[in-house]
């Protein structure tokens, strides 16, 4: 799945369609995400009946959170007759801004402006009153701390249709690791206290977690290679998702379902078959494979990776798609 930020945005049903086929002969499969507002800028109402009818498999500002809830209540509503899934990125703009990373202890000793863990878990529970209130289906992703977690919990006990997701950096790292001022550390939702990143990995293992969202975001050497207050927000993920989830110590097959078997449930995408006759659609690994992770093994344009030299353990090696084979050794 993609989100619909780039330029231009995935506001529109032509847009999606160009995604879907322009992938069409790619060795992966690409489930475009249109923007619930039009260009993302939370102001109206983006073509979303257009956009599901051309395969759009999902609804999302992307990275931007959608701040008011007159339009977050709309977008709900408007998708509930569809049965499609709002996503939305719980970040309280008006809490959080000028914060660098989050508010704590760490913030503090490093001499950081602080994004309280507050600015998230007041979105969520605003997300969720208004979810119950429209009856509608909402994805909260990048779901980073203890509260934040335990008001989702609450929220699946009273049966709403609620699922998440965690990013990989925030199950692996917390705010600890930015000691250095490693500017690839800066992330948004920020990586929070140790405590915040053992409780994301317990709802992880006992499947409070749903699935797991890269968050991948390149970025430029100029826009991470500078003081901590110019820096983006982001890291490259998606060649160390499988082996940064394994390091969380939880069941394969528990990793696999969240993985790839939920998020298709989630988002009503078809799930293949491993039988006799089907189209093969696998990913091949080794759970077991230890390496230290190199910048000259990074595939992406961008290298900014706070992971670089740190080894790992479980490896993507390759993958059988649409009749073609990939390997990445």
């Amino acid at each position: 799945m993609v989100v619909p930020n780039t330029n231009p945005v995935v506001s529109d049903r032509s847009r999606v369609e160009f995604l879907k086929q322009r992938s069409a002969n790619l060795p992966v499969n690409i489930h475009p995400i249109g923007s619930v507002t039009q260009n993302a800028d939370g102001k109206e109402l983006a073509e979303m009946y257009d956009m599901h009818a051309g395969g759009a498999v999902a609804f999302s500002d992307g990275k931007k959170s959608i701040q008011q809830p007159g339009m977050l209540l709309k977008g709900l509503q408007y998708l509930s007759a569809k049965k499609a899934v709002l996503i939305q990125v719980p970040n309280e703009e008006s809490i959080s801004s000028g914060g660098l990373m989050n508010e704590g202890i760490m913030s503090t000793r490093l001499g950081l402006p602080g994004n309280p863990a507050i600015a998230e878990e007041l979105m969520i529970a605003r997300d969720i009153a208004l979810l119950e209130y429209t009856d509608s289906a909402l994805h909260i992703t990048g779901v980073s701390t203890k509260k934040g977690l335990d008001i989702i919990r609450a929220a699946k006990k009273q049966g709403l249709r609620i699922s998440c997701s965690a990013t990989p950096y925030h199950l692996y790292s917390s705010d600890e690791d930015l000691a250095g001022y490693d500017t690839n550390y800066k992330v948004n939702p920020p990586l929070r206290t140790p405590r915040d990143m053992e409780a994301i990995r317990e709802g992880f293992r006992a499947g409070d977690i749903d699935c797991v969202a890269s968050h991948h975001s390149p970025q430029c050497w100029d826009d991470k290679t500078c003081e901590f207050e110019y820096a983006k927000n982001g890291m490259i993920t998606l060649q160390n998702v499988y082996s940064m989830v394994n390091a969380i110590g939880s069941e394969t097959e528990n990793i696999i379902n969240i993985l790839t078997i939920n998020p298709r449930k989630i988002f009503s995408v078809e799930i293949p078959e491993i039988k006799e006759g089907a189209a093969a659609c696998l990913t091949l690994f080794e759970p077991e494979t230890e390496f230290i992770f190199e910048e000259a093994m990074i595939l992406s344009k961008s290298k900014n990776s706070p992971y670089i030299g740190k080894t790992m353990k479980g490896k993507v090696i390759g993958i059988i798609n649409k009749n073609k084979k990939e390997l990445f050794r």
